[in-house]
């Protein structure tokens, strides 16, 4: 049997909008819908809102100038959006106007390939996959690489924010707008990608904020049962579980559920910026990662849960 070509992880970047907010401040400003109190006891302080006028697009260009002298001989371009409208960055305005739907697929990969003079790089979009498709993108990452011979670097990039006056809460999290990056590559650094699992349960697409919460527990157990289960791993062999910024209160029960010490589960950034949409894991990741806590042969887990209703998570080891 053909061995399976192995598929690291490196090079993490990210970028937030550019104003910082306390919870008393978009409390105020009516970005915010909850009492402010139970925002502080699920872990969050602060969130980050884009300017008017700065683009989804803009915040991913601000992710990978980070990773600039990485983006050579770069084979493909994974660009994820959780909001549908950020995978456009052409005007509707001048299509109610002129009736043409150029206007309304003006691609922002295609945009990044030119900008960034990737000139080798095809592009993907992906847009259904909520606040997962991140982790989404590695996935297919990891796809490509294991079967185009000639497929050996991959961007992956995901950036969203919201529209201007929308409110900054969803299923009772608080959201900053903001854009993450990183290379999936056949070339062993920062990562091996060792395992991925996906679930959709699309019966709940429009699921309340309430049933949102209620079927998270379950759906978090057996999704990361199922990946670990993938990886022929125990939750015993896992060092390091990198969630998305949500209650932490939530992880306090699933840590014990799991059976893991909730001090390995890592949240670096959930006080400074909250829900970051897709960009979570990857913030995170860096600032664990930056912290120089973890070791060579260390497994994590990361995982995230978004509307859709979608589930998914990858294993990886430090190498």
């Amino acid at each position: 049997m053909a061995s399976v070509k192995e598929v690291f992880v490196s090079h993490l970047a990210y970028a937030l909008g550019e104003q910082a907010f306390t919870l008393e401040e978009s409390g105020r400003a009516h970005r915010l819908l909850s009492e402010l109190e139970q925002f502080r006891e699920a872990g969050f302080s602060e969130h980050r809102v884009c300017r008017p006028g700065t683009t989804a697009y803009e915040l991913a260009k601000n992710a990978v100038e980070q990773i600039r002298p990485e983006l050579t001989a770069i084979d493909a371009i994974i660009y994820a959006t959780c909001l549908p409208l950020n995978g456009n960055i052409g005007s509707f305005a001048k299509f109610r106007e002129t009736r043409d739907v150029k206007h309304v697929m003006d691609f922002p990969a295609s945009h990044l390939q030119a900008d960034f003079e990737m000139d080798r790089a095809s592009v993907i979009g992906l847009n259904q996959q909520a606040c997962t498709s991140m982790l989404g993108s590695m996935r297919i990452a990891r796809g490509l690489i294991g079967t185009e011979p000639e497929v050996k670097k991959i961007l992956c990039v995901t950036a969203d924010r919201f529209p201007d006056g929308a409110h900054y809460e969803q299923a009772y999290n608080v959201i900053s707008d903001g854009a993450a990056c990183c290379i999936v590559s056949d070339t062993p650094a920062g990562f091996r990608l060792l395992s991925h699992h996906a679930i959709t349960n699309g019966a709940l697409a429009q699921a309340s904020d309430d049933e949102t919460v209620g079927s998270y527990f379950n759906y978090t157990h057996r999704l990361i049962e199922e990946t670990l289960s993938k990886a022929s791993l125990k939750m015993s062999d896992i060092s390091w579980v990198v969630p998305q910024n949500t209650n932490v209160n939530a992880w306090m029960i699933l840590s014990r559920l799991l059976g893991i010490d909730f001090e390995r589960v890592y949240f670096g950034s959930i006080q400074e910026v909250g829900h970051i949409i897709s960009s979570d894991n990857i913030v995170n990741l860096k600032k664990l990662e930056d912290s120089g806590k973890i070791r060579p042969g260390e497994k994590l887990l990361l995982f995230m849960a978004g509307f859709g209703l979608n589930w998914q998570a990858v294993v990886l080891e430090k190498v």
